[in-house]
């Protein structure tokens, strides 16, 4: 038996554990035996009991059991092998696009075979693509088989039997603490219980609550990584607090210049915001400020404003754009607003080379530019600021918090660190708010500057692409400019979309007196920028894009929009690309061209875009339809990842969570440390970001 606790026992302690696969484990975060436990099954499959082949359903993942009676050699449009079983109820094939010879003569010289897999519709009936397969038929499984997030190196079947292992030596009196066990939820299910549970689920554990994720083992596990997560934020937030800052004096009179230079009145959102912003870096704690604003609110009149208050006090703004088209954007708009009152701006991204960033590195490192604009260009190690005050970053979900750190980091001076603000343009919904952004004081642009035309969004059918093309052609010859938004580059087999190569080839020859330009995510960045800047000034009519251009362009001539396929995009994504219109005064409509029969989710979806222009609303929607995961992007990297807890699904748990989380900070903060020791692997340098 292992002498030491799960949580101290090393992985290679376990039997077949050398260090190649310790390092491979390490790459998702596990390193001792409580991890190899925490790291938690995605789902399971019911491998308990064999289906009679003349049962199988369409779209059923079952067992099967029978003799192969052929195997040949299948020529279509692509090579496949084809194996029938039979058994006493009927026959099914299996399909193997991927073989070799030795599978071959293995299937076609086996008595009988047992498979597993899902049941499709194929050219010889119903089929089973790749199924996993035994010539041997040993003892079926006795209990659900979990299914877990592996890495390269780690199959399924070592990490399950690495699981085995531990759960043997809970059995022998090696159990986890039941921590916060005086919390109802925490007490209702033993941890060890849980834990055994979800792991090696026995076949009567209800599989549908088990899929759902709301079996009670995994509330009470859901409830203690939600816990795990809103500790840390808060812990975040004391440490951020303890900080020391930069305290500027209040903004003086270029502050004042600059709102009156700008040209248009703010909305009193935005007066409120500046505000806000000027008491937090009046402050000797360094700012952690979320600005939230839909799009087209005026956030980047917001963080000139900001920068200019570092500046009258000598200090350098950093502001950090996601893409080089974004950041040259702000560059310019930097330019137009701060030259005039005398304060130099600088962009650098990966396009700046040579002399020229040799030049612009010199003026960075004097501290004579006192803006500096660009995108991940910024934090590398070349690039070093004399008195870094601010840190702005834009679009904050597009970038790691290693790279967030790292920008931080240069402006920290003898343990003074700069004040940061984060702003997104994807409105977060008020219900997640409070979990995903604990450490941070949020602010929101909640009003649209006056003048900003109403969009008109409507959804047709893509049988209706000839009007659509039609209204395009009266549009742009009468010198408005439009967008066609494709959600594919290439064509596929798989998803009946429009690509976007071949729908601008398409309108190319069906509109030959509109110009007509191409801009995708597989071009140059410097294609991309020449691109953007000739339908800026206009030279192109109609721009046929993916959805690279979801963030941050401003066109104020484009005031029609068609954008292909919405059926396969998100609301708040929907609703970022629609925001690249009505920039202008011009009446501008928004046309989602949608390939039919559509399903009741997308139906419900595309009628939330017709019917509102509310970003946080939309959001709302977007997060009850779709869940977290989905909103933000399943993996974006600024977002909480969770192992089971969903947002959306046990929101009613997040109150007692705030509670208990302030709670054991206050009078507990060893049990505090080790539920987040358990749940998370963040270093503790991020933990300041």
């Amino acid at each position: 038996m292992i002498p030491e606790p799960l949580d101290q026992a090393r992985v290679e302690s376990l039997k077949g554990v050398g260090p190649a696969l310790a390092g491979k484990l390490a790459r998702i975060g596990i390193s001792n035996l409580q991890d190899v436990l925490f790291h938690l099954p995605l789902r399971y499959e019911d491998r308990t009991r064999i289906t009679p082949i003349g049962a199988a359903q369409l779209g059923s993942t079952i067992v099967i059991e029978g003799q192969v009676v052929a195997c040949e050699i299948a020529f279509g449009k692509r090579r496949s092998l084809l194996a029938y079983v039979q058994d006493n109820t009927g026959t099914i094939a299996l399909r193997f696009y991927h073989f070799s010879k030795a599978q071959q003569n293995n299937l076609k010289n086996a008595p009988s075979i047992r498979c597993y897999g899902e049941v499709r519709r194929g050219a010889a009936g119903y089929e089973i693509y790749h199924p996993e397969y035994s010539t041997k038929l040993d003892m079926l499984e006795d209990r659900l088989t979990p299914i877990y997030p592996v890495t390269e190196g780690v199959t399924q079947q070592r990490y399950r039997t690495m699981v085995k292992q531990v759960l043997q030596l809970m059995s022998e009196g090696k159990v986890l603490r039941n921590l916060g066990s005086e919390h109802q939820l925490l007490s209702k299910v033993d941890i060890n219980t849980a834990i055994d549970l979800v792991h090696n689920p026995s076949p009567e554990t209800e599989l549908s609550q088990l899929q759902e994720g709301i079996h009670p083992a995994q509330k009470r596990l859901a409830f203690e990584e939600l816990l795990a997560h809103h500790l840390s934020m808060r812990l975040i937030r004391q440490e951020m607090l303890s900080l020391q800052g930069i305290a500027l004096p209040m903004p003086a009179s270029t502050y004042k210049q600059l709102i009156t230079e700008f040209g248009f009145e703010l909305t009193k959102a935005q007066l409120k915001v500046a505000s806000e912003i000027s008491l937090d870096m009046n402050k000797s704690v360094p700012m952690l400020r979320l600005l939230q604003g839909d799009v087209g609110s005026g956030k980047t009149v917001i963080a000139a404003m900001a920068s200019v208050h570092a500046s009258e006090s000598q200090y350098q703004a950093a502001i950090m754009a996601p893409t080089e088209i974004l950041a040259e954007q702000h560059f310019i708009n930097f330019s137009n607003w701060l030259n005039p009152l005398g304060i130099e701006t600088v962009w650098l991204s990966g396009k700046v080379k040579g002399k020229k960033r040799e030049e612009h590195l010199g003026i960075i490192g004097s501290g004579n530019a006192r803006v500096v604009i660009g995108t991940h260009a910024l934090f590398q190690n070349d690039v070093v600021f004399k008195n870094l005050g601010l840190v702005i970053i834009d679009e904050q979900h597009r970038f790691g918090v290693h790279q967030r750190l790292a920008l931080r980091e240069k402006g920290e001076y003898n343990g003074v660190l700069p004040h940061q603000l984060v702003m997104t343009a994807t409105p977060i919904p008020r219900t997640l708010t409070m979990s995903l952004y604990a450490d941070m004081d949020c602010s929101v642009i909640d009003e649209l500057p006056p003048g900003r035309s109403p969009i008109t969004t409507s959804v047709l059918a893509d049988n209706r692409r000839e009007e659509v093309i039609d209204r395009i052609e009266s549009a742009c010859s009468s010198g408005a400019q439009a967008y066609w938004v494709c959600t594919l580059i290439d064509d596929s087999e798989v998803i009946q979309c429009q690509a976007a190569e071949s729908t601008a080839e398409q309108l190319t020859s069906l509109l030959p007196e509109i110009e007509i330009g191409l801009i995708h995510g597989r071009m140059s960045a410097n294609d991309k920028t020449k691109v953007m800047s000739e339908f800026k000034m206009g030279s192109i009519d109609l721009l046929v894009a993916t959805t690279v251009i979801e963030v941050g362009v401003d066109v104020p001539n484009a005031s029609l929009m068609v954008i292909e396929n919405p059926e396969r995009l998100g609301l708040a994504q929907l609703h970022q690309l629609r925001g690249r219109i009505g920039r202008g005064s011009t009446k501008s409509f928004c046309v989602l061209l949608y390939h039919p029969p559509l399903g009741e989710l997308s139906k419900q979806r595309l009628n939330v875009m017709r019917e509102s222009q509310d970003g946080f609303f939309i959001a709302e929607q977007d997060l009850q339809i779709r869940g977290p995961g989905e909103l933000f992007g399943s993996r974006q990297s600024g977002v909480m990842q969770f192992k089971l807890a969903d947002l959306l699904r046990d929101n009613h748990m997040l109150k007692d969570v705030r509670l208990l989380a302030d709670d054991l900070l206050a009078s507990d903060r060893t049990t505090a440390f080790a539920i987040m020791d358990r749940w998370l692997t963040m270093p503790e340098k991020l933990s300041q970001v």
